[in-house]
Parts: C-alpha cells; sequence; structure tokens
C-alpha cells in the first residue's frame, strides 16, 4: 500500500471510529432509534468509501504491477484476487430479521420458488 493511500485511510477510519463511538453513547442514553440508524448508515457509507480508497490504490499498485508482469500466473492471480474482492465488496446484503421476536441476526429466506 502506497503512503497516499494508507493515509487517506487512516484519516478516514479515524473518523469512522469517532462515529462508532458517538454510536455507542446515542445507544447508551437510549437515543431514538431512527436516529440510530441513520447514524449506522452513515458508518456503513464511510466504510464503504475506504474500501473504495484501498481498492483503487490496490488496482494502481499491486494489480497494475501484475498486469505489466511476464509472470501468467502472477497475472491470472491477482484477476482472480480482484474478482474475489469485488464480489465480496459488492455484496447486497439479505434484510435482518426483526430482534423483536428474539432471532436477532438472523437471515431473511427470500420468498419464491423452491428448488
Amino acid at each position: 500500500m502506497d503512503a497516499e493511500t494508507k493515509d487517506a485511510a487512516q484519516v478516514r477510519l479515524k473518523r469512522i471510529a469517532g462515529q462508532v463511538a458517538g454510536i455507542q453513547r446515542m445507544v447508551d442514553e437510549d437515543r431514538y432509534c431512527v436516529d440510530v440508524m441513520l447514524q449506522i448508515a452513515a458508518v456503513q457509507g464511510a466504510l464503504m468509501e475506504v474500501g473504495k480508497v484501498l481498492l483503487t490504490g490496490h488496482v494502481e499498485t499491486c494489480l497494475t504491477d501484475a498486469l505489466r508482469s511476464r509472470d501468467q500466473r502472477e497475472r491470472r492471480k491477482k484477476i482472480d484476487e480482484l474478482l474475489d474482492v469485488f464480489s465480496r465488496f459488492c455484496r447486497i446484503e439479505e434484510p435482518l430479521v426483526a430482534a423483536r421476536d428474539g432471532r436477532e441476526n438472523q437471515r431473511v429466506k427470500p420468498r419464491g420458488k423452491s428448488r
């Protein structure tokens, strides 16, 4: 990771750490749920931006170097790695079941035809 990418990520991550601490205080103070959720969404967005900064840095350095390489296996490895990162980074999560019924953090199964 180059110094510019590292610095940009660190600045953003420190800001996010402050936001997360603020969310913890909001929960401790029994703040309005919607306000807490909006702050959580802001942190998620900020984390996505850090991911974009890191991904950009990776493409500009590691991936570019590998693509210029004569080593076919190294190029294939970096391309596969990038595709894996994209699939994980761009994943759309299924909605969570409400904690109200005691099944906190369980995934909702999509409706439709069964396989």
